[in-house]
């Protein structure tokens, strides 16, 4: 299955490289800057969404289940889909930027 590291997607970022960016956790007072929050249980209703011309990165809380399962989906679906490895967690462990979402 389609993966990315935290330093890669932090590459990806500080480059400018054009990319979705999918939090599909429960509900969290931050996330990573560019995310776009979405229901996992809903995928069948946004999945058309997402744009097809760049990589959809999906991430869960730690990088398991949810966001594999997302992008088994969209992979499946005909997407450039990566889950993030370690998910939010391993970003936040990385020291890495998040935004508030609370204001």
């Amino acid at each position: 299955m389609n993966r990315i590291s935290i330093s890669e997607l932090a590459q990806w970022q500080a480059a400018g490289q054009m990319f979705s960016l999918i939090d599909v956790r429960l509900a969290d007072a931050a996330q990573i800057p560019g995310a776009q929050w979405r229901d996992p249980d809903a995928l069948f209703t946004w999945k058309d969404e997402i744009p097809r011309d760049r990589p959809a990165i999906v991430y869960c809380a730690h990088g398991h289940e949810i966001s594999q399962g997302c992008v088994a989906t969209l992979t499946a679906m005909g997407l450039d889909a990566r889950y993030l490895i370690d998910g939010f967690a391993g970003w936040r462990t990385a020291d890495q930027a998040i935004e508030s979402l609370d204001g």
